[in-house]
């Protein structure tokens, strides 16, 4: 891997992304900048500043395989909105109970955090506007999803999805969750979306609220 091609950090990425976004023409400070905490937000403040836009936290959370938390087999988001990859919780052996109670547990994470953070995007601030909704980057892409799937029930004028990095087959799929995605980086060698950073550490709580405040 060209090691020249990995981010130098979240902010890094923020700012990179923002010139494609830019450069492409979409968003401005009409729009609304939505960051997927913890790390999305980091990435997302950058792009908001660039834009000119107000920065607000969209939240969701994964479903995670038995015996694998750290798989996505789907997500929930705001709302209560959720989304299953019916074949992949097959193949991991997922239960229909197993997979209910994941994603109630999801359900009262994401009420959770909702009720934590300041500057949660709410449905009138999404009416008749633009909505980039940013990432540190994407694997299965089950939280864009589930995000991109509430956003279709507001009224939002375009749904954006934009990203400094993620698998070329994953933003394919979650086109029919967006009017457009958009990525720094598509590598067809895809492991993690830590690979791309030198600097990946993990955002607290604490960076969050402050970004959002």
């Amino acid at each position: 891997m060209d090691r020249g091609e990995v981010f130098a950090d979240r902010a890094d990425a923020g700012r990179r992304l923002a010139a494609v976004l830019r450069g492409r023409a979409l968003g401005d400070s009409d729009s609304v900048v939505a960051g997927i905490p913890r790390g999305g937000v980091v990435v997302a403040a950058e792009v908001a500043t660039a834009l000119g836009a107000p920065l607000r936290a969209v939240v969701a959370r994964k479903v995670g395989a038995p015996g694998h938390a750290e798989l996505a087999m789907g997500a929930v988001g705001p709302d209560g909105v959720s989304v299953i990859d019916e074949a992949l919780a097959r193949r991991v052996g997922a239960t229909g109970r197993f997979v209910e109670q994941a994603v109630a547990a999801a359900r009262a994470e994401v009420d959770a955090r909702l009720a934590s953070l300041p500057g949660v995007l709410q449905r009138d601030d999404a009416a008749g506007r633009t909505v980039v909704v940013v990432d540190d980057g994407v694997a299965t892409g089950a939280t864009a999803a589930a995000v991109g799937r509430w956003l279709a029930t507001t009224a939002a004028a375009q749904r954006v999805l934009a990203l400094p990095v993620g698998p070329p087959d994953t933003l394919g799929a979650l086109r029919t969750d967006y009017d457009d995605v958009v990525a720094v980086q598509t590598p067809a060698f895809f492991v993690a979306v830590g690979q791309w950073y030198r600097d990946f550490r993990q955002v607290t709580d604490d960076e969050v609220a402050r970004l959002l405040a």
